[in-house]
């Protein structure tokens, strides 16, 4: 299902491509390239790597638990959450290509123009999803999105970014995902296909593994919460009701942390799902943090990603923290959902 690491980098390190080199292998296709936006995606990379040893010492060390604190979501904040954003915060505003910072954990963007600088780019981040789970072990992860300012001509400062930020999810020009698990791994798209990197803590660097991941485009497998499936839509009830019948032959997958199951799916197929709720009748999910750069992933696999009647990556944000409905996975299984919030049912046996 994916292509591995082959010819284009061996000139570079033969046997092994770190994920520097694939940035720098893949700039030098782009005449017009400056090595801004590599040195932004390498403190992405230092912050995960961080983090993953973090991760990795809970237990040992005091990160579990809560602060006492709520986020700006509403949700307790974890020791971990606040490491977590502190890390990112730090490793990326450094990078004087970055013009604003915005994460799940903060109320507003932090806009970082206010210093005089005048970074072009935008960058969006879940700090650590997940994070709820982290005292039992289950994999956690990091979710980024990156974006360009508007053009003005030339960079300069004076433009607003808690409106340039806004931006659908097609003007992504970067995301991707860390998930912390028994082995650190990175995944992240450009536009030009989705990459996969593992942490080798050997030599301290995100190894290449596969180029080109392709999501398999049916696989009987969704994911979902059903605990909340009383309140769910009728047409995602019945989509439900219908994938336990014989006929379909379904089977349930539920992990509760968005990045290891979407993980799963990425890698296997399968549909991931979640419904507006009595509790959340707009989604849970935030758009621009998490939806977004998974739905950029899963297109460039050849996936698909709804909020039912909607293509996720064209929905424009009317606040930072906006929150969606979101199905996710493979395109077949995406379909086949549709069809039942379309009214049109099960497919023919």
């Amino acid at each position: 299902m994916a292509e591995k690491s082959g010819s284009p980098y061996q000139e570079l390190l033969p046997g092994l491509v770190t994920v520097q080199q694939h940035i720098i292998a893949n700039q030098r296709r782009h005449a017009e390239a400056t090595g801004e936006f590599s040195f932004l995606l390498s403190g992405i990379t230092i912050a995960t790597k961080v983090l993953a040893s973090k991760v990795r010492k809970a237990g040992l060390v005091d990160i579990f638990g809560a602060t006492g604190e709520q986020n700006v979501q509403g949700e307790t904040v974890q020791k971990l959450d606040r490491m977590a954003n502190d890390l990112l915060m730090h490793c990326i505003g450094y990078r004087r290509s970055v013009g604003a910072l915005a994460s799940e954990e903060n109320e507003t963007v932090v806009d970082l123009t206010e210093t005089g600088r005048t970074g072009k780019y935008l960058v969006l981040f879940d700090p650590l999803d997940g994070s709820s789970n982290i005292d039992v072990n289950i994999p956690t992860g990091t979710i980024f999105s990156i974006l360009v300012r508007p053009e003005r001509g030339e960079w300069q400062q004076g433009g607003d970014v808690h409106t340039e930020i806004l931006q659908p999810g097609l003007k992504q020009v970067a995301a991707g995902y860390v998930l912390y698990s028994s082995a650190t791994t990175l995944v992240y798209t450009t536009g030009n296909g989705v990459h996969q990197f593992v942490l080798d803590p050997e030599i301290g660097a995100y190894v290449l593994v596969a180029e080109r991941l392709q999501v398999p485009a049916r696989k009987k497998v969704y994911s979902v919460n059903e605990a909340n499936s009383g309140t769910f839509p009728k047409e995602v009830q019945d989509y439900l009701a219908w994938t336990k019948t014989e006929a379909a032959g379904y089977s349930s997958r539920y992990v509760g942390s968005f990045v290891a199951d979407f993980h799963r799916i990425l890698m296997q197929g399968g549909l991931f799902l979640y419904p507006p709720t009595a509790k959340a009748p707009s989604g849970k999910l935030r758009l621009m943090y998490e939806a977004n750069p998974m739905a950029f992933l899963i297109e460039q696999a050849g996936g698909a990603a709804l909020d039912g009647p909607q293509r996720i990556l064209e929905k424009t944000p009317k606040k930072l923290h906006e929150r969606t409905p979101l199905y996710i996975g493979s395109k077949g299984e995406v379909a086949i959902l549709q069809a039942f919030l379309q009214g049109k049912g099960a497919p023919p046996a």
